[in-house]
């Protein structure tokens, strides 16, 4: 079981990728925008992250370079439309495991989410 924090401005989304969870014993936490994602890192220290980048008040790329800053070992999972290979190389640089395209089926969120918690 592992505590996954989900962190996406859209509602929708976030109910989205949470349904993908709901035959897991994972718990998850949500987060609408990057500095509550940073503020729930700290209160909860998640097992996981999944991150959108275009986020209001902190974007996913500051999130990165933040716990890049801190040291962090938490695995992140950047989810994006934009799938640029220029952006796709940044979040990687900034410490992601993986980019996945939005939106994600179940199936690749689980995995990679399996993947990630593996490393």
């Amino acid at each position: 079981m592992a505590l996954v924090l989900i962190t996406d401005d859209a509602a929708f989304t976030r109910r989205m990728i949470r349904k993908a969870f709901k035959d897991t014993d994972h718990l998850i936490l949500e987060a609408s925008n990057g500095k509550e994602c940073l503020d729930m890192c700290d209160a909860h220290s998640p097992d996981c992250i999944i991150l959108d980048l275009l986020m209001p008040e902190l974007d996913g790329f500051s999130v990165l370079e933040t716990l890049q800053q801190q040291g962090s070992k938490v695995p992140v999972i950047v989810l994006s439309a934009d799938i640029q290979d220029s952006i796709r190389q940044k979040c990687l640089d900034l410490g992601a495991v993986t980019m996945l395209k939005k939106p994600p089926s179940s199936s690749q969120i689980l995995e990679a989410i399996d993947r990630a918690l593996q490393n």
